[in-house]
């Protein structure tokens, strides 16, 4: 099945995150895209596709013991699953306040991890806060994700112990 066959969402209706996970799950199974996709031994690699109802959509290529750090997606819904190998997901079981701070002490008990083999993924809400790394020595892993709306930013952060810091907002020309 190739990408631009894959059914989608009515053009008139923003897609829900229920929708984005069942593009990524049927995105996956594609072995000729998944096989498609450059892998590099030094950094991930990544090709945009065409998701459902105007959202985005990446194949993405993860290098062993590679990682995007903490960060997220600002206003976007999304989901992702891994299309092959396996990947770690840490992620903050707390809603943040979304502008007007640099800092932040995070309470105990608010960190989540999922560990995704291939098949597997998930979807999330608006400012979910996380990690996604592939803790293999010696295997890539490659996974599929959708954003709706388009990301309009990322906000990176750096965390040592409880403290999280707002270090970068990124906007889409700093990745396209």
């Amino acid at each position: 099945m190739s990408v631009s066959s894959l059914p989608s969402v009515s053009p008139s209706a923003a897609p829900t995150q229920a929708d984005l996970l069942d593009f990524v799950r049927r995105t996956a199974v594609d072995a000729e895209l998944i096989a498609s996709l450059p892998l590099d031994p030094e950094g991930r690699t990544w090709v945009r596709l065409e998701g459902p109802a105007g959202s985005e959509a990446w194949l993405i290529g993860w290098p062993p013991g590679s990682g995007t750090g903490w960060h997220d997606h600002a206003d976007s819904v999304g989901a992702f699953l891994t299309a092959a190998g396996e990947l770690t997901e840490n992620s903050l079981a707390v809603r943040l306040p979304t502008d007007g701070w640099k800092t932040l002490e995070l309470s105990e008990d608010v960190d989540r991890e999922r560990r995704l083999p291939a098949g597997k993924g998930r979807s999330f809400g608006r400012h979910h806060v996380h990690e996604v790394l592939n803790e293999s020595l010696d295997r890539h892993a490659v996974s599929v994700h959708a954003y709706y709306p388009p990301l309009p930013r990322i906000r990176r952060y750096s965390r040592t112990g409880p403290i999280l810091r707002l270090e970068q907002v990124e906007r889409p020309e700093d990745w396209q």
